[in-house]
């Protein structure tokens, strides 16, 4: 649908009714809180909410567990959160020594069972370790002598294998005659290293002892989850007002629609509300708001970036030409034909909440009357997987592909093929024109966002350079249509005086000229993104020969044994097409995705936004 309108509230209220206030507004729902410009970073705000969760997990993944107490009076949910995150920090560190032990323990291992002598008594002198392989030894000078820089030394092997000798050198420097590099062993021996990994798995041992112990509290935690967030929510917002004496001031973004609740409820528990609407200085999150239908498409945006508040919302033309891009790269009405038998089935599944997922919805927690509210994860895809069904079917059927085989031109089937996947100039004809019309389109509705129609021109002048691109294009195929190749010329000629006098109109004239022309680099740009659609048709047909070769290697093995034959043909079938239609598959997602979020959002989506994040009640919990 669209990027629902923000306006930037100020409440203001005496400080004995400030934590009223924020928690019936955390009951409202409907705001997010704009800290103070005077106020710290909130990151460790957001790692404070997360340590939850992270606790429970934490506790959740321990290797032994104990009964489940349901001794509510005993528990206190912070005390466990606090003690389990404390635990993990120390358990992550004690694991990391070890860890650190054993690397030195296998470094030092083939020099022997020492240890280091106290540094008093080895005065200037230092050990030195080194691996050197047995054809270098002999290169060695003696076991004793001088170095470049006259310190006395004298070195030893120690042990030895097949490859290589151990040697230790007694040098007061580093010796200059070594052909490896020292071995970082670190200030302890082998003895010393070895008692100190058996006090630390012994340390490891009773932190998971205290790890097991705590397991008792997660049903408990699990459900006081929610609770400790909501109580962590409300104290981080007390740090994002502004106080001064006996007042308070709070800033927030509101969805216009419910400005009036806010200001009817302000008016009856004495506190004042004011609104603004915001301006291009101010930098509001977005909400997008999409119908059920979708949905999916505003998270695959999201998937992406966010568009910046001053955008437009394109979610349902995502959707739509996501459709269409994975349809056109698996081209095969059989394979779609699978994808339908698979989505039948897993329909009712998909309507069921994924256990310890929190459903989605209205952020603001208000009901509206064209949108449902609170529908599962899969509820939101159903609509997308349906579309894409229906869509690769219909592709299918127009290039005549099911399951690599071509129906023949006299049956019904035949005469629903209308497109030649082995015509190349055709296919790549029609990729093409794919991709300079989302292209076109991208501009278009960029455009279309600014109130000024002056800040859109240069957009409508690029939609008009492609649009004439294609005209040439298409002109140049029959001669019939050779006036389209002049109509297409003027037409890059006038988008190109538009980019370059509306690319930076605000600016001086001289500066104005000077971004104009540096616009028109991106032609370059505009002709690599429309020809990154060739894609689509490139991978179609590999889609379509792997089918084709599958079929003749089936058809290869069966009439070659005339026993087993149809059994390995149909292992064949089975194996290359599922591995092609995987293929599709993946391929379709990944291509279907980058032909939006890269040229689509390149022409289309100028700015990157963030979420809107309303200060509400959390639902839902991770147990289950």
């Amino acid at each position: 649908m669209s990027i629902v309108p923000l306006v930037r509230v100020s409440l203001v209220g005496i400080n004995r009714d400030k934590d009223r206030l924020l928690n019936d507004l955390y009951e409202f729902g409907c705001l997010e809180i704009i800290p103070p410009e005077s106020a710290e970073s909130t990151t460790e705000d957001h790692e404070s909410q997360d340590r939850f969760k992270a606790a429970l997990k934490f506790l959740l993944s321990s290797p032994q567990r104990r009964p489940q107490s349901r001794d509510s009076v005993r528990f206190d949910p912070l005390e466990v959160e606090s003690r389990a995150f404390a635990l993990k920090k120390k358990l992550d560190a004690l694991e990391a020594q070890r860890d650190d032990v054993l690397e030195r323990m296998m470094q030092a291992r083939p020099f022997g069972d020492f240890d280091f002598s106290p540094a008093e008594q080895m005065d200037r002198w230092r050990l030195w370790f080194y691996v050197v392989p047995k054809q270098a030894v002999k290169a060695l000078p003696p076991n004793s002598g001088t170095n470049e820089d006259g310190s006395l030394y004298a070195w030893e092997v120690v042990q030895h294998d097949n490859r290589n000798n151990y040697i230790v050198v007694v040098s007061e420097t580093k010796p200059s005659f070594m052909p490896v590099p020292p071995v970082e062993i670190g200030k302890e021996g082998t003895k010393t290293l070895v008692s100190r990994r058996e006090e630390l798995e012994l340390a490891i041992e009773d932190a998971q002892a205290e790890r097991a112990y705590l397991t008792r509290w997660c049903t408990l935690l699990a459900k006081s989850l929610v609770a400790l967030e909501d109580a962590e929510a409300r104290e981080v917002a007390l740090h994002q007002t502004t106080n001064n004496d006996d007042l308070f001031a709070i800033e927030a973004w509101v969805p216009q629609e419910h400005y009036e609740a806010l200001a009817e409820y302000s008016a009856q528990n004495g506190f004042l509300c004011e609104y603004r609407q915001p301006d291009p200085t101010d930098d509001p999150p977005t909400y997008m708001r999409n119908r059920r239908r979708s949905e999916a498409g505003e998270d695959l945006v999201n998937f992406y970036m966010t568009p910046g508040y001053w955008t437009w919302d394109p979610s349902s033309t995502v959707l739509i030409s996501f459709a269409i891009f994975f349809a056109m790269i698996l081209a095969d009405a059989g394979y779609a034909i699978v994808l339908a038998f698979g989505l039948a089935w897993a329909w009712s599944a998909l309507g069921q909440p994924a256990p310890g997922v929190e459903e989605g919805g209205d952020p603001t927690g208000q009901e509206d009357e064209e949108i449902e509210i609170a529908p599962t994860v899969g509820q939101r895809f159903r609509p997308m997987l349906l579309l894409i069904v229906i869509t690769s079917l219909i592709y299918g059927v127009l290039v005549g592909s099911y399951f690599g085989i071509t129906p023949p031109k006299q049956s019904w089937l035949g005469q629903l093929n209308l497109l030649d996947m082995s015509n190349s100039r055709l296919m790549m004809g029609i990729s093409v024109l794919v991709g300079g019309l989302h292209i076109v389109l991208a501009n278009v509705m960029d455009a279309r966002r600014h109130h000024d129609l002056r800040d859109g021109l240069a957009s409508i002048g690029w939609a008009i350079v492609v649009s004439g691109g294609l005209l040439i294009a298409a002109g140049t195929t029959a001669n019939s249509l050779a006036i389209l190749k002049s109509l297409g010329a003027m037409g890059i000629a006038v988008g190109l005086v538009l980019v370059v006098g509306f690319t930076a109109w605000r600016e001086k004239p001289l500066t104005r000229l000077v971004q104009g022309v540096l616009g028109l680099l991106k032609i370059s740009s505009a002709f690599g993104d429309v020809l990154s659609y060739l894609r689509l048709f490139a991978l179609g047909l590999a889609s379509a020969s792997l089918a084709t070769a599958f079929n003749e290697m089936a058809e290869g093995v069966r009439s070659g044994l005339p026993r087993l034959g149809l059994l390995f043909a149909l292992l064949i079938l089975l194996f290359g097409h599922s591995l092609n239609l995987l293929l599709g598959i993946s391929s379709g997602v990944i291509h279907g995705l980058r032909l939006n979020v890269i040229e689509f959002f390149n022409w289309g989506l100028k700015d990157e936004g963030r979420r809107f994040t309303p200060f509400r009640r959390r639902d839902g919990s991770l147990w289950k």
